[in-house]
């Protein structure tokens, strides 16, 4: 006989307010017991997730601001120093409403949180993933973020869920597509956020139903092996790269390019992201640079169809059900970024290189200096 575990969170708003808040700081005070003051001040406390979907909360705007009232104030009992923001919407919704009952009520708000994907609203209801990608629009998750932080003034802005879509088992979760599209987003939002949480790490999540297919297009970084996507490896390039960025003008259907200082070296940062159902090609990208410091070696790291790429591996494994340790290995090492070496063209101050992006494709060209 089968049993199953099924669980059913409480989204319903408290009966008791008075006794929710002295839950939360109860709670709080346990963890700075814990962990310390000094730990405490690094954390970001949400209240609630996505209070504007009925999925999650049953209760109205109003309801939540409550909630977020009480708990603030809770947290803020345990140690006034403690980081306390919302409203942790889907959408980017709620913000200027949120603001405003913050200021009206005089309830403290240190940094404005809520979650995007560049799936929502577009198409309709019943829709799958590829038909809202293609009623999607390119850079649609930069125009959110800069309106966003343009609503929130002053305070900080963190995007604490976003993904490449909402669709817990979308197969480009798994693909090169990924990769492509997280280098581009984070690049475009860094000027706007201070953080920007991906959901999620790994694919053992027990939000959906739990897939035991190596790749089955997981929200995670890691597949259920522990084996890294393409997206993962394009937070390790974006990792590390450096933190002065030069103004790249122009601009192309397709190619985005930046221009990277890390301490004694150069980074060009190239991405051909395109959404689905649009025309899929390889780019031939030329670039010139004068340079006053003298290039003493250059290599190339790439991830796309053939490059960092474990999901296309094991689909040429024949996409085995189950993995053996021995798969797990190989498929380990064809997740690997690799340095290539790459050849420029150099004259005098002058470094002129050639590159081929195919669609989907991440390329970052180092020149390493004296």
């Amino acid at each position: 006989m089968k049993q199953y575990l099924i669980i059913r969170g409480n989204i319903t708003p408290p009966k008791n307010y008075a006794e929710w808040g002295n839950l939360i700081f109860t709670l709080v005070e346990h963890w700075k017991e814990r962990y310390g003051a000094a730990e405490l001040k690094e954390w970001f406390f949400e209240i609630w997730n996505e209070p504007n979907l009925k999925t999650f909360w049953t209760g109205s705007q109003a309801d939540y601001f409550k909630l977020y009232q009480v708990s603030a104030k809770a947290i803020k009992k345990v140690h006034p120093n403690l980081k306390v923001g919302g409203p942790s919407t889907a959408k980017n919704a709620w913000i200027t409403p949120f603001i405003n009952f913050c200021k009206k009520n005089k309830v403290l708000l240190d940094f404005i949180s809520t979650h995007h994907y560049p799936t929502d609203a577009f198409g309709k209801p019943g829709d799958d993933t590829i038909v809202q990608f293609a009623k999607s629009k390119r850079s649609i998750l930069q125009t959110d973020v800069k309106k966003t932080k343009k609503l929130a003034g002053k305070l900080p802005v963190y995007y604490t869920e976003w993904s490449t879509s909402s669709n817990p088992f979308d197969e480009l979760h798994d693909q090169a597509y990924a990769a492509a599209y997280i280098t581009k987003t984070i690049m475009e939002a860094k000027e706007y956020v201070e953080g920007y949480s991906y959901w999620t790490f790994s694919d053992i999540f027990e939000e959906n139903y739990f897939s035991s297919i190596p790749f089955h297009g997981g929200f995670g970084l890691l597949n259920i092996y522990g084996i890294p996507k393409p997206a993962y490896r394009a937070y390790q390039l974006l990792h590390n790269l450096g933190d002065k960025i030069f103004k790249v003008t122009g601009g192309h259907q397709s190619i985005d390019i930046w221009i990277i200082k890390k301490t004694t070296s150069i980074q060009i940062l190239l991405t051909n992201s395109i959404l689905p159902t649009h025309p899929q090609k390889t780019e031939f990208v030329h670039i010139v640079l004068q340079m006053e410091e003298k290039v003493v070696n250059s290599f190339v790291e790439r991830i796309d169809e053939t490059h960092a790429n474990a999901t296309n591996a094991w689909i040429h494994m024949g996409s085995p059900g189950s993995l053996s340790p021995a798969q797990v290995v190989l498929l380990e090492k064809s997740s690997s970024l690799i340095k290539e070496p790459f050849s420029i063209k150099s004259q005098g101050k002058t470094v002129s290189i050639n590159i081929d992006i195919p669609p989907q494709g991440i390329a970052c060209i180092t020149f390493e200096t004296n």
